[in-house]
């Protein structure tokens, strides 16, 4: 009767969460562990097999295997041919459960997300979502996991509407949990972790890197959709350059409707921007970094070669995912100023 009741106990304590970007086999081992910490599971007890999980969950058995052995590596079950698998003696202590929202996939988010996971460890257990730039999703999330017990919320805060609203949602947040990534956001308040960009003094600096470079070209064009998520702060350094340096400028909303003159420099902040433009411009038979100008914000190794080289100005991600892993992991949480870089390539 024991070893049923253990057994509903936990079908009960499983709930797998279609929308997490969480792999189902760490749901299932964060279950089980979340059983033990509870008290739910105790030492020797006996968990449910394979096949009795992949049936009333409705998963591949697979996946529960993946879970399982996961729970093996981590020393917190052992199996017993021809029984089962047991509670181990050894039980997780002050183990790490992040909370990781990120408001896009792209290339630069998974380096931030690679070094940040690499550097964790296979010890933390990290429920990883996307929100989509909407700050209802954001909102969300926030509402349903904040009373959830995560040791770290770490979250990079980029809206496409609603931001107004963003420091109210993330002060219902325990300060001595949370991490920001990427940027600060005017008035959340307490005591609580960064890794930030300051968009407006970057680009400025980073533009007078290339002033050499950029004095060859007769306009500078930066690439700012209307409905973005970047910050405006970017535009205001930019417009601060261009100002202090005396350079003809102008804001373009729509890289299909802009015209592409003999001296343009363009700036692009969007991929899919960078790929539309770089076409336009190979179709006029332009030279870049002759005719016109390219520089790309943000890095990415693709860069590095297309073209023969474009041009980038960017922060470093890697060392964004490696200093909250290491806020997480060493304490204490404190506010980082990211380097950001420009990188010379043929495209200017």
């Amino acid at each position: 009767m024991i070893y049923k009741m253990t057994k509903m106990s936990l079908f009960n304590h499983i709930h797998i969460d279609e929308h997490s970007s969480t792999p189902k086999y760490l749901q299932i081992s964060n279950a089980v562990i979340n059983a033990i910490e509870s008290g739910l599971l105790k030492s020797d007890d006996i968990l449910p097999s394979i096949n009795e999980i992949s049936c009333r969950l409705d998963m591949a058995r697979d996946t529960v295997d993946k879970g399982y052995r996961y729970l093996k590596s981590i020393g917190v079950l052992i199996s017993v041919p021809g029984k089962g698998f047991y509670v181990s003696d050894i039980k997780p202590k002050g183990r790490l459960k992040v909370l990781l929202l990120f408001n896009k996939l792209s290339t630069h988010k998974k380096i931030i997300y690679d070094a940040f996971i690499a550097a964790l460890g296979t010890d933390a257990y990290v429920d990883f979502y996307i929100y989509n730039n909407s700050f209802t999703l954001f909102k969300k999330f926030i509402t349903e996991k904040k009373s959830e017990n995560y040791s770290h919320f770490v979250i990079i805060p980029h809206f496409i509407d609603g931001h107004e609203f963003t420091q109210d949602i993330i002060n219902t947040l325990p300060k001595d949990k949370l991490i920001m990534m990427d940027k600060l956001v005017p008035h959340v308040t307490g005591n609580y972790g960064a890794v930030y960009e300051d968009f407006e003094l970057d680009i400025f600096n980073a533009l007078k890197k290339a002033l050499n470079e950029l004095s060859k070209y007769q306009k500078l064009k930066i690439v700012f959709p209307k409905k973005s998520y970047f910050p405006t702060e970017i535009l205001e350094g930019f417009l601060s350059f261009a100002q202090e340096y005396a350079f003809s400028h102008k804001v373009v909303n729509d890289i299909l409707e802009e015209p592409i003159d003999h001296g343009d420099v363009f700036i692009v902040l969007m991929e899919d921007d960078l790929v539309l433009l770089l076409e336009r411009i190979l179709n006029i038979n332009f030279q870049i970094g002759t005719d016109v100008g390219i520089i790309s914000y943000n890095e990415t190794p693709i860069k590095k070669i297309l073209l023969n080289g474009i041009t980038t100005i960017s922060t470093d991600f890697e060392f964004m995912g490696l200093a909250a892993a290491k806020m997480i992991l060493e304490g204490p949480l404190e506010k980082i100023a990211i380097p950001f870089k420009y990188t010379k390539r043929n495209s200017l």
